[in-house]
């Protein structure tokens, strides 16, 4: 099974299709600070480092074939997030979502899936995003959106993200409609990095990697003070708890569990506990990169090191995507077999038995 990616980032979403068995057949991406990380990583998979703005859509059918069973990516999420300047639809960036659309219409895949954050859903936006909404109706897909935290589909960290699936018309006979599963047991830091203690990561200085002498790959942490929107809420998570937010922003990375909670000072204020000051370190761009669930083998390749913390920040998580993409082929192998392919079940619930503990 056949898919091609849209502003693909380092491939969290590419990779969780990838494992789930569908070939990545083509990407895009027009940042080159990321070209040499998804070229290295994916190997198989033509990358157009073009503008979608200038990607010819009878071009892309031509180059894969005019088969394509999906379509995957998630538009740039700064016009959308509270932490940004929530302009949405406003902003170009936003409205790279009508580019989406453009060759959505174009190359007709059976199905398409779309992540962006939880901003997304916030009233100001509610006109632009049902005419996003809308249009993707208007080109012949079932349509649904859900907000969802990666911690419930064993991901850990704590990260809301709204998912918008469409199944094509032609293939499914009924909307799509799914449930946010719940787990018994919560996903934490002890399991996804708790093997990398007494490995003491590199300290990046003045923003240059240290490249090749991190063990293991990218084991590396950015130096720097910290702003006081930083020190305004807690920022440490104890070994037994989900990450925070794995965030592009490297100066807003989380702070390793070895340090204790930070301690209140006051409204929006935190300091760090006296004595233990030298404790208090942003995790790795590898230990972020495990919490995103992305493998030791996946190598981000920067210069700066702020690079690595974006790549990995604005990646979906491997897991998540790979959980959706085993539920979308189960589905297109049910619509390729002439099954009535039908959402009222839920197939997403049973994320939480078959990946509840497990890493990608």
């Amino acid at each position: 099974m056949k898919v091609v990616s849209l502003f693909s980032g380092a491939g969290g979403l590419d990779l969780g299709f990838e494992q789930a068995g569908f070939e990545v057949a083509w990407a895009n991406e027009y940042d080159k600070s990321i070209w040499a990380t998804y070229e290295a990583n994916f190997k198989n998979t033509i990358l157009d480092r073009r503008s979608i703005r200038d990607v010819d859509s009878d071009e892309l059918l031509e180059i894969v074939g005019g088969d394509v069973d999906g379509m995957i990516g998630g538009p740039p999420c700064q016009s959308w997030s509270e932490a940004g300047s929530l302009r949405g639809i406003e902003d170009q960036r936003g409205q790279l979502f009508f580019e989406y659309i453009r060759l959505l219409k174009a190359v007709k895949p059976k199905f398409f899936l779309a992540e962006n954050v939880s901003g997304l859903l916030f009233g100001r936006h509610s006109d632009a995003v049902d005419e996003i909404l809308a249009r993707f109706r208007k080109i012949g897909y079932w349509v649904d959106k859900r907000l969802v935290n990666a911690s419930e589909f064993g991901v850990p960290q704590d990260r809301d993200r709204v998912i918008i699936v469409g199944y094509h018309r032609d293939w499914f006979r009924e909307a799509m409609h799914f449930r946010t599963p719940s787990l018994k047991r919560t996903t934490t830091l002890e399991d996804a990095i708790g093997d990398l203690r007494g490995v003491e990561p590199l300290a990046a200085a003045h923003n240059e990697t240290n490249g090749d002498k991190c063990k293991p790959a990218n084991h590396e942490y950015m130096l720097g003070g910290h702003s006081s929107i930083f020190m305004s809420r807690q920022r440490v998570r104890s070994w037994s708890e989900p990450s925070f937010t794995i965030q592009a922003g490297a100066r807003h990375a989380p702070l390793h569990p070895q340090a204790p909670k930070m301690v209140k000072r006051g409204p929006d204020h935190f300091e760090f506990a006296a004595g233990s000051e030298d404790k208090y370190r942003r995790l790795s761009v590898r230990e972020a990169a495990r919490i995103q669930g992305f493998p030791d083998n996946h190598i981000f390749h920067y210069d700066r090191i702020a690079d690595g913390y974006k790549m990995v920040g604005n990646a979906v998580p491997v897991l998540l995507a790979r959980i959706f993409a085993d539920h979308l082929k189960s589905d297109l192998r049910e619509a390729l077999a002439g099954e009535p392919v039908t959402h009222k079940r839920s197939a997403f619930a049973e994320g939480k038995r078959k990946y509840a503990g497990s890493r990608a």
